[in-house]
């Protein structure tokens, strides 16, 4: 199974963070051969932790990862 980072706000919407950057607060792991798709035709995609989102942006390296994404695919590849 391939997978790549991608984001998803992982902020409450009615939370007042207090500056205007809409960097996301962690990426998810999503299955690859579905981001080009979700990026083109808005589909929604599904994270390994099982948030699901459209994609709007790609991690760069250094990005946070989700925490419950990052157990489950160190998990996968044993």
């Amino acid at each position: 199974m391939s997978t790549k980072t991608l984001e998803k706000p992982d902020v409450d919407a009615d939370a007042d963070t207090g500056d205007d950057d809409d960097s996301p607060k962690f990426f998810h792991y999503v299955r690859k051969n579905k981001i080009a798709e979700s990026a083109v035709m808005g589909n929604y995609v599904v994270a390994l932790c099982g948030e699901t989102f459209p994609v709007t942006k790609s991690a760069k390296p250094g990005s946070p990862v989700c925490p419950d994404c990052k157990k489950i695919y160190d998990r996968m590849k044993k």
